[in-house]
């Protein structure tokens, strides 16, 4: 039709509105941030504001603006991480058997075991640079996001239903076409929940990442983080709740202005036949569609990505189940004697530089308090199971509800057991308690939110057709919980229940050890073990307290979770 027979309607489609200026002004003050925060990370570090850190609140603005940049370029790396080696762990049976236990371990080493190595190495790339500590940092927080996220896509790879993947085979898609026009769209919804999880995990490590002790060196990097570390150090409990409330807004601003979107949009890749609960789309989301601006640019992302998973780059088209080859046993020979290789020359290499100067009486050491630590976790999994579990079912089948809940989840996950410090320390001091039991809930801060998020993700991928199936068969209760929504939510519970013990191990860290100024608590337990010899600069103590807690790590997680996981994984691609 042509643009002469409506001229108002031609020359309404030329001319910007005024949420086309809202969103040019808003592009361009958060290219202004990102360009203020780049030009702080190139000063050497011997500059006056470099890594000066100061209480005063008006500073917390470009304090809280520091910090989002950081979790978010960790956000990124994630994100990489996450589709390259989620997808070759699920894609490839050989290397899942070896990339999976290295990711049990990599969640279960504490972000004070990464930055103990990682500080100096990032240093020596830009000596005398900020840079090299805001990528130490970066770094840090990303080892608190990853995990999460990777766990999240390899469980919807290996799930995919059945009947999904005989259709990819009955329309000739290749394997970069499956891999896009499948298998991502049904993982979306879990792994946009756990991505806002992962950013809620990065808040819960920042203080650590971006105030940065090893041995007789300290190193503050400006941000929310190493103003929450100041507060605690000076005792300067408004200040504490000034983070708070920064914390909070920044938060809430992330959450409206990415998240809800996300989580609109990610509904739509639900699996079901008939139409399910929704709710209406976020503010931001209608914006965005009626906002030419942000609108083209949707459309050209779209264009390009439409494009790029078009490609054929496979020269063979991938085979069903049932037609492709048995694995050669001689490959696997070959493939678990050099995985063994490799482990034994790994291990003798740790044991050489722990033997150097610890006996076995040290190691009989770390691993008691190791066992303590696991029994800590354990009563927390099972009471954070048995309070979150319904509430996330009942969260993820109310939309509605759940976009309501969003904020505030994010904001209890995020925040930092630091800020909990000082009532603790007080509360457990004045009333002469046991630090070993009283300091435990400290650790569920780290627990609970992984089991949530992934509750809220599968109750809310629960196909409806299931559901009014139950309803038409009458079926309530105990017996719908065993016989509908647990089977059809198992393999979300376990990704978070899974990466919830790490969760937890990692917050040992900084929950069997408080302060609140010249008073300091400590409880029996591998977390603490770890933090006081990072504090004291002793390697060897370090790589041996990683080492025992990544063995029980992956012992619990083949003991338990992984047998659960198999399970799962059975139920719900032969339904």
């Amino acid at each position: 039709m042509p643009s002469s027979t409506f001229p108002s309607l031609a020359a309404s489609r030329r001319l910007p509105n005024a949420w086309d200026l809202v969103a040019i002004v808003c592009v361009f003050a958060a290219l202004m941030s990102v360009a203020h925060v780049a030009r702080g990370t190139w000063v050497p570090l011997s500059a006056p504001d470099a890594t000066a850190v100061s209480l005063d609140p008006s500073n917390l603005p470009n304090y809280a603006v520091r910090t989002t940049m950081r979790m978010f370029a960790a956000l990124v790396a994630s994100l990489l991480f996450t589709f390259t080696y989620a997808t070759a762990a699920a894609k490839s049976r050989r290397a899942g058997l070896v990339m999976v236990p290295v990711l049990d371990i990599l969640q279960s080493v504490p972000i004070l075991g990464f930055l103990t190595f990682t500080v100096v190495f990032f240093m020596n790339l830009f000596p005398g640079q900020v840079l090299g500590l805001e990528l130490a940092a970066i770094f840090a927080i990303f080892t608190s996001q990853a995990w999460n996220m990777a766990f999240s896509m390899y469980q919807s790879l290996t799930t995919v239903p059945r009947d999904l993947e005989e259709a990819s085979y009955s329309f000739h898609l290749s394997a970069w076409q499956r891999f896009w026009r499948l298998e991502v769209p049904f993982a979306m919804p879990g792994l946009v929940w756990n991505t806002m999880m992962s950013m809620s995990g990065g808040w819960f490590f920042v203080v650590a990442s971006e105030a940065i002790s090893v041995g007789d060196n300290t190193w503050s990097l400006p941000g929310i983080g190493s103003y929450v570390a100041l507060a605690l150090q000076k005792s300067d409990i408004r200040a504490v709740f000034y983070a708070i409330a920064t914390m909070l807004l920044v938060i809430l601003a992330y959450d409206q202005l990415l998240f809800r979107p996300l989580v609109a949009w990610s509904a739509k890749f639900r699996f079901e036949t008939t139409a399910g609960a929704t709710a209406d789309d976020p503010w931001m989301l209608k914006l965005i569609r009626r906002t030419r601006l942000l609108g083209a640019l949707g459309d050209a992302v779209a264009g390009l990505f439409n494009r790029v998973s078009g490609l054929r780059m496979s020269l063979a088209r991938p085979k069903p189940e049932a037609m492709r080859k048995p694995p050669s046993r001689a490959v696997d020979v070959v493939f678990y004697a050099a995985t063994a290789a490799a482990i034994a020359l790994a291990l003798w290499e740790i044991v050489s530089f722990v033997s150097a100067s610890l006996t076995w009486s040290d190691l009989g050491t770390a691993v008691l308090l190791g066992s303590f630590t696991m029994i800590r976790v354990i009563v927390l999994m099972i009471v954070a199971t048995l309070i979150w579990v319904p509430i996330g079912v009942w969260l993820g089948l109310r939309p509605v509800w759940a976009r309501r809940a969003q904020p505030l989840a994010q904001f209890l996950a995020a925040f930092p057991a630091n800020l909990l410090f000082p009532p603790f320390v007080l509360f457990i001091v004045y009333f002469h308690l046991n630090t070993d039991i009283w300091l435990t809930p400290l650790m569920v801060l780290g627990t609970q939110w992984y089991i949530l998020f992934n509750v809220i993700a599968g109750a809310a991928a629960f196909p409806g057709d299931l559901r009014e199936a139950a309803a038409n068969f009458r079926i309530g209760g105990l017996l719908w919980w065993r016989k509908v929504i647990i089977p059809g939510i198992m393999s979300y519970y376990v990704t978070g229940a899974i990466t919830a013990s790490g969760g937890s191990w990692n917050a040992a860290i900084v929950a069997e050890v408080a302060s609140w100024g010249d008073t300091h608590l400590a409880a029996h337990g591998l977390g603490a073990y770890i933090a006081d010899a990072t504090s004291a600069g002793d390697m060897h103590k370090v790589v041996l307290g990683v080492v025992v807690m990544s063995a029980y790590v992956i012992m619990f997680n083949r003991v338990l979770w992984r047998p659960l996981y198999a399970y799962a994984s059975r139920r719900l691609t032969l339904a």
